[in-house]
């Protein structure tokens, strides 16, 4: 509004007075400044006050001697008497008539007829006329405004613009206003201002003579403003008449200009206040507010607001030779000079002012940069990326100045490096750049150059076509890129505190891209020193890097030439990583390499191995064969206590942990037992912490040499041995580790008798806490110490490999570790380990020679694909063969041993004399007892777990194993102590089919057990198909078949009944049958026989009747023909045994 630059506006100082009410500061002002706030004070000084305080009372004396001598007072004195409750009603009337008959309408109620202009009826009119005419031509501007819907106009007024009466309008626009606020909202009076000349000056005033609104009307009128000003008059004028007002109240601008951002409305305006607040404040060497106000408007998180700004921005682009005075313009001219203020030696300075904002200052070569000026100049540049990414600010190109730079950059990469001290360097972030030039990944540059100035900026694809060739051709070829990046240093104790771009970067994109075998560079020696040099928190970068160089060891880089391939690290490499970790003495030395360091390189090579046996047929294909690692250097590495170490450190690992256990998973399934995770809880959780604590100095102290002399003395002195056990169970896994060789080797002679149980469970507790940081080496060790006497006198020593091709090594040990319950116990922890262990040995087997399947075979009738299957089917065919061995074996130690059985019938005969004679037991007995029964159960129930956890995990081992059948005295053992037995009513029926008779007698008493531990309706089928079977039978079997399955199964019937009772018609019609059979067969002899059909009819028909008899009855029948050698006789007793049973069983309700 350059129509109100000769009118005097209210100061700071004036506004600040009125809004405090300083009666002082009023004072003090001058004669012209005081005219402008007369409306307000004469209104203070003449209306009733609400505060009746004496202070208030001697200011508004001060007010009254303050107006006592201006001329101008009479007539606002006089506007303050007239009527305004009737002027109001008068104006209501008049609106209302405006809205009847339309804008346009000429009659007015406030104002009758106008014999003159405006301004001369203004002139010679009295006070309420003059009010009139002003409240008349005010409502006019006001109803045009809410009729315009947002189109701006210009009203032309001579009130508002005779320069001869604007004070007088101005008294009377603020008398009408502060009378008549419901007619007159502030806001809205304010808005119809805009539309007049000298708008600006008469808002000024208003709001200056009611200080406390000053809020209200900005807010207001920026919430009806446009949404990019400088594009239109109105927008413009509302920027300009904001801005007018917050210079008369600076403390409120940036209140102000945040309600511009959260409105999204006016972007000149707040740009306009940063401006006039940037030349207000103290110049220091900070970053300016208007840096950092459009630097938060493009970068901020605000989708809505950045969208809205960088509009202005490239609105403001556009009209280049508009106006010189145009807000982007100024906002670009000052940003300029700050940059030039923190430039110290300039050679050639030149600020344009003509209107072309496309005009950049001439800025020469200049010198080196003040430390203070760093973190302003980095603000600077951050900006300006910010108005050229997201706002699209238009700059020169200087393309070969570009060139000079970056080439310069990359000369003083390293010396920029040192003064720093930082190691992520621009350097890498410069290769980085070229090597994704190089592989065309256009994407992943827009990628980089967001997240590393940490915005997000559209960037076309199509734009860096320029950008690539200089990158490409003229700067960073591919064997620059290469030879570069094999010179630069590794970072020392990498990390993710590290951030930036570092070298393992660049290396990475080389190998991806396949680099350094196109120039047969080797970046073996480099990925290894790396490697050496991490700590925690592992750098995100580590585990992609692994992986592409092992890609880069297996798979060639073009088939054309199979050669071009990286070295891999070799074994040597590899355990001088591990040096120490084996356990003895060197275990307690300090480690040279890091955990992180020791963990990637196990990453490195659990990959390496399962990455070539996944490209086995691949590589075969190729005539190339990768070596792989020996199984010696897998022995030495110790992976569990690695992968413990790992679980602690979880969270600063990142998801190398996850990665370790997904490949011990796969190729070390024996290491991830479920058990041994278990175990762990209780070794790592509170009891562990609290008996750390009873951890003393004489524990500590113990030596291995120590513990090897307790053991020598076991046979007369148990004490010494059982207090260095109990001080070692305080002792963590790690530093368990020394004691190993002399707890394993000495196991053998905890089998002799007389070794106390204490001894014995407490190096089964020991053993098992050693299982959880040296399991394999662990596993050879107690093997070969607990072989048969015979074998270690040969020195027959088995290895790691061995007992992988046969697991069942591990029960070839001394017969008496199957009645020993701790060394059974860890015995069937090896086995399982080492059956786990197997299955993978053979599957990597199996891998590992794949190029068999794929030589060429011109006689192969069967496909190319036969040879797989083939294979496939040989190897499950030997694991499911190993697996039934072991768990044959395992059932065949449940079997008690002939001096057991012995011992087991005179202990039954005692005890039926201790319970007929009152004397008390003997302690020698009642300890004979213990052992038997305990010995023998515990092994059995040990036993049991173990074939559960194997059915479960394969439930075709408990079909082969129930076709190859087992000894009969074990189901009742089998079927009540393994849960997982119930999966045998699947194949039942299929075993009862069977041609072989002793497969079906199993089958048969198999499910008798079954029904009566698991009494289902499965079962109730399965029992009735056993039962048919058992009748079709009789029919086909010869004599002596009959009596061979007859005689077993007969007693199967009972546990059928008791089971199912609904089954007693079925099974007791069988029985009856098949006595009845057995009675044809020898009808030609003299022998009588109707007395037992007989027998078994009244059974049959009336046993409750000859339930009482049915005992003596048997009992004198047996006695009667126990002699008989017929097979038929004494089958048909047997039946009669059985019926009696059936129907004593039923009898008593059993």
């Amino acid at each position: 509004m350059a129509e109100c630059s000769g009118l005097q506006f209210v100061s700071p100082y004036a506004f600040e007075a009125m809004q405090k009410v300083d009666v002082v500061r009023l004072a003090a002002l001058s004669d012209p400044e005081l005219r402008l706030l007369l409306p307000c004070l004469v209104r203070m000084a003449l209306c009733a006050p609400a505060d009746q305080s004496q202070s208030w009372a001697q200011d508004k004396k001060l007010i009254l001697r303050l107006l006592s001598g201006v001329e101008a007072v009479n007539s606002i004195v006089a506007l303050l008497s007239v009527d305004f409750h009737a002027l109001e009603q008068d104006a209501s009337k008049e609106q209302q008539l405006r809205h009847k008959l339309g804008g346009g309408s000429g009659e007015s109620i406030l104002v009758s007829q106008l014999q003159h202009g405006l301004t001369l009826e203004f002139e010679h009119s009295d006070s309420p006329r003059r009010l009139r005419l002003v409240l008349s031509e005010l409502l006019a501007i006001m109803n045009k405004v809410s009729e315009s819907n947002g189109e701006f106009f210009l009203k032309s007024s001579e009130l508002f613009e005779s320069p001869v009466y604007l004070e007088e309008a101005a008294d009377v626009l603020c008398i009408l206003q502060a009378e008549l606020p419901s007619l007159l909202p502030i806001v809205d009076v304010a808005e119809a201002l805009l539309h007049v000349k000298n708008g600006a000056w008469f808002l000024c005033l208003l709001v200056a003579n009611v200080p406390d609104s000053f809020n209200e009307v900005c807010r207001g009128l920026i919430k009806n403003g446009e949404r990019q000003d400088e594009e239109s008059v109105g927008g413009r004028r509302r920027t300009e008449a904001l801005r007018h007002l917050c210079k008369m109240n600076p403390s409120q601008a940036l209140r102000v200009r945040g309600m511009v951002v959260e409105e999204c409305h006016l972007p000149g305006l707040g740009v306009a206040l940063t401006l006039d607040h940037t030349k207000n404040e103290s110049s220091d060497d900070g970053v300016s507010d208007l840096v950092c106000f459009v630097s938060g408007l493009l970068l901020g998180t605000n989708a809505k607001v950045r969208t809205w700004f960088g509009t202005f921005i490239r609105n403001g682009q556009q009209r280049k030779r508009d106006n010189i005075s145009s807000v982007l313009w100024q906002m670009r001219r000052q940003l300029l000079l700050e940059l030039m203020g923190i430039l110290p030696t300039v050679r050639s300075t030149h600020i344009v002012e003509e209107a072309d904002v496309d005009t950049e200052p001439n800025v020469s070569v200049y010198s080196g940069l003040k430390e203070e000026h760093v973190v302003k100049a980095s603000a600077l540049l951050r900006l300006y990326c910010a108005l050229m990414g997201i706002a699209g600010l238009n700059t020169p190109e200087q393309e070969q100045l570009m060139v000079m730079w970056l080439s310069w950059m990359i000369k003083e990469e390293a010396y920029f490096e040192s003064i720093s001290g930082v190691s992520a360097s621009f350097g890498e972030m410069l290769l980085l750049v070229a090597m994704y030039f190089h592989s065309n990944q256009l994407s992943a540059i827009i990628d980089l150059v967001c997240s590393t100035l940490g915005m997000k900026i559209v960037i076309k694809p199509s734009s860096l076509s320029r950008m690539k060739t200089i990158f490409t051709q003229e700067i960073f070829t591919e064997q620059v890129v290469t030879a570069h990046a094999v010179r630069v240093p590794v970072t020392g104790n990498l990390s993710a505190n590290i951030t930036g771009f570092l070298p393992i970067h660049c290396i990475y994109q080389l190998l991806k891209s396949r680099s350094f075998t196109k120039h047969k560079v080797s970046i073996k020696d480099w990925i290894y020193r790396q490697l050496c040099e991490t700590t925690t928190p592992l750098h995100p970068q580590l585990l992609s890097l692994i992986d592409v160089y092992i890609n880069s060891i297996l798979t060639p880089a073009s088939k054309s030439n199979p050669e071009a391939t990286n070295q891999p690290v070799t074994e040597q490499e590899i355990l001088n990583v591990f040096q120490g970790l084996s356990g003895g003495e060197t275990a307690r030395l300090p480690q040279r390499y890091s955990i992180t360091t020791q963990l990637l390189v196990l990453y490195y090579v659990l990959s390496y191995e399962e990455a070539l046996l996944a490209n086995t047929k691949i590589l075969a294909a190729m005539q190339k064969k990768p070596k792989s690692y020996s199984s010696a250097l897998m022995d030495q590495i110790p992976i569990k206590y690695l992968i413990r170490q790992a679980q602690g450190l979880q969270q600063e690992l990142g998801g190398l942990h996850s990665a370790l256990l997904r490949l011990l998973a796969t190729n070390y399934p024996h290491l991830c037992i479920v058990e041994d995770w278990i175990c762990e809880e209780h070794i790592t959780g509170t009891d562990a912490l609290l008996r750390r604590m009873l951890l003393t100095n004489t524990a500590k102290n113990h030596s291995p040499k120590q513990l090897q002399e307790a053991f020598s003395m076991l046979p007369g002195n148990h004490t010494q041995l059982m207090q260095i056990l109990e001080h070692l169970t305080l002792l963590s896994a790690a530093e368990l580790i020394p004691y190993a060789e002399v707890l394993t080797s000495n196991m053998n002679c905890l089998l002799n008798t007389g070794v106390p149980r204490r001894i014995l469970q407490t190096v089964n507790k020991l053993w098992m806490v050693l299982n959880t940081v040296m399991p394999r080496r662990l596993w050879v060790m107690t093997v070969n110490a607990l072989q048969p006497s015979v074998k270690i006198v040969r020195q027959q020593k088995y290895t790691q490999n061995d007992l992988m091709i046969d697991p069942l090594i591990v029960l070839r040990c001394d017969q008496r570790v199957h009645r020993s319950p701790p060394l059974m116990d860890i015995t069937l922890h090896m086995l399982n380990g080492y059956l786990l262990a197997s299955k993978a040995y053979l599957n990597s087997h199996l891998k590992e020679t794949a190029e068999q399947d794929i030589r060429p075979s011109q006689n192969n009738a069967m496909g190319p694909e036969a040879p797989e299957v083939t294979r496939e089917e040989l190897k499950n065919a030997l694991l499911a063969a190993q697996d039934s061995a072991a768990v044959q074996i395992l059932l065949e130690i449940c079997l008690p041993t002939e001096e057991e059985k012995a011992q087991s019938s005179n202990m039954h005969s005692l005890l039926k004399s201790v319970h007929n004679s009152p004397s008390p037991k003997s302690p020698e007995l009642e300890e004979e007892e213990d052992s038997l029964l305990c010995n023998l159960r515990e092994v059995q129930c040990l036993i049991c777990c173990l074939l559960h956890q194997m059915y479960i995990a394969d439930p075709n081992i408990v079909k082969l194993v129930h076709f190859q059948g087992y000894p009969c005295e074990l189901l009742a053992l089998t079927v009540a102590g393994i849960p997982s037995m119930h999966i045998c009513l699947d194949f039942i029926p299929e075993l009862i089919a069977q041609p072989e008779l002793e497969k079906q007698i199993f089958a048969i008493q198999l499910l008798s057990f079954l029904c009566i531990q698991y009494a289902l309706p499965k079962s109730l089928s399965v029992a009735r198909l056993a039962i048919n079977v058992m009748g079709t039978l009789l029919t086909v079997l010869t004599q002596s078949k009959r009596y061979a399955f007859f005689m077993p199964t007969l007693p199967c019937l009972v546990s059928f009944c008791q089971a199912f009772p609904p089954l007693y018609d079925d099974i007791m019609s069988l029985l009856i049958q098949i006595g009845q059979v057995c009675a044809s067969d020898v009808a030609t002899q003299t022998r009588d026989f109707d007395p037992i059909i007989t027998r078994l009819q009244q059974l049959k028909e009336k046993p409750y009747e000859v339930s009482g008899l049915c005992k003596d009855s048997s009992i004198k029948s047996c006695s009667r023909d126990i002699t008989s050698r017929d097979p038929d006789v004494r089958l048909c007793q047997c039946v009669e045994n059985t019926i009696i049973e059936i129907i004593n069983m039923s009898v008593s309700g059993v």
